[in-house]
């Protein structure tokens, strides 16, 4: 198993990367300016799919893998936690996104979502709790377990985020199925108040219901189900100047969004879209109608949008309160400069680094990517 062995760099790896602005919203003010360049850190190599990651407040990080395995990183190794649960690795599914609670020196923590199983073997998105007693997980609670299978093992989400009341959030795509849009689609989950996918859900820590959560049509009274209508949500974060969680989403052949996360709204999957389903027929006429909130930003042809992190702290100068995106299929990162709720222009960033699976900013103050082929961590040193 050595080819899977992690290899630590402890030098880091020089790159010169070539930054080009690829699209400016007309009358933004934004000036065309000369990027700074970035050296690139490897920290982890030679895994498979990075999905999720996080840090422990002693600064140990700890990282899944879809293929159902989590490790730690602290003093220059590696270390796998045992105890996971059993994941379901068909398709688009397996152990997926990790976060560790705001307040894990008190209460000890550690949240993560995963692909499960129903009775007939099919996916179920899962939210579980747990507690680490040395490298093995103890204490699990699930919190919140899709009540309808995903029966073509695709669209899952998903991330965890908190926000600054401590309420913690969750995407989950609309599973189902199919994932075809139009308003005569098989699968009308993500409209569907009642079942968890196509859906952002907010909760207690503990996975209770919040009392001000939206009352949702078809239901009589509030529900962990904070916004829907969400196709395949694989980005979600605080904007820590508002407050307002933010997210990013898969839409069929274009259409890809980001989105402001209000509650009660409907985002509009699969009644409308920006982009056509994959045969070639119109998901609808209009991609906005009444009453479905309109993304803040869209991409055609789709980029894959996965994992998003608004860029905090000095390092980056000019470019803190940036919002990072992951690009599945056209192996970079974006980056998105916002004013307010609009984003203004954005940037095209590492190209051909690798499908860019998840952005995070370390508590360190440095921004880290997950890339796919091999699976590998890198840290952002700005120079």
């Amino acid at each position: 198993m050595s080819s899977r062995k992690t290899i630590w760099i402890l030098l880091p790896v020089l790159v010169a990367l070539s930054f080009c602005e690829t699209k400016k919203t007309e009358g933004s003010g934004s000036e065309n300016v000369k990027e700074p360049g970035i050296r690139l850190n490897t920290i982890v190599s030679n895994q498979e799919i990075i999905w999720g990651m996080d840090w422990l407040p002693n600064g140990e990080l700890l990282f899944t893998e879809k293929r159902g395995k989590l490790y730690r990183f602290s003093g220059g190794k590696t270390t796998e936690i045992t105890g996971v649960p059993d994941v379901n690795t068909n398709g688009q599914g397996g152990l997926l996104d990790i976060k560790v609670h705001p307040d894990y020196n008190t209460n000890g923590w550690i949240y993560c979502s995963y692909a499960g199983y129903d009775n007939s073997r099919y996916g179920v998105l899962t939210l579980i709790r747990f507690k680490l007693k040395g490298n093995t997980i103890t204490n699990t609670e699930t919190l919140l377990k899709a009540s309808t299978p995903d029966m073509w093992f695709g669209h899952y989400g998903s991330r965890i985020v908190f926000d600054k009341a401590g309420m913690l959030y969750l995407s989950i795509g609309e599973g189902g199925p199919t994932s075809y849009g139009g308003a005569n689609s098989p699968n009308m989950n993500a409209q569907n108040a009642k079942v968890e996918w196509g859906k952002i859900h907010r909760m207690t820590a503990d996975g209770k219901v919040p009392a001000d959560n939206p009352i949702l049509p078809g239901n009589s009274g509030p529900t962990t189900v904070f916004s829907y209508g969400h196709r395949n949500p694989q980005g979600l974060a605080l904007n820590p100047a508002t407050g307002e969680i933010w997210e990013d989403e898969h839409g069929p052949r274009g259409g890809d969004e980001v989105n402001i996360i209000r509650k009660g709204r409907n985002y509009g999957w699969p009644l409308v879209s920006f982009g056509i389903n994959y045969d070639g027929n119109p998901v609808t006429d209009k991609p906005t109608r009444p009453g479905i909130e309109a993304p803040v930003h869209t991409w055609t042809p789709s980029i894959a949008p996965c994992g998003m992190a608004f860029i905090t702290g000095e390092r980056y100068k000019g470019w803190k309160g940036n919002i990072l995106v992951g690009s599945l299929a056209f192996r970079h990162l974006t980056r998105l400069q916002v004013e307010g709720d609009k984003v203004v222009k954005e940037t095209k960033m590492l190209n051909d680094i690798g499908r860019v699976r998840n952005v995070k900013m370390g508590p360190d103050g440095y921004i880290y990517i997950s890339v796919e082929g091999p699976g590998r961590i890198l840290q952002l040193i700005p120079e």
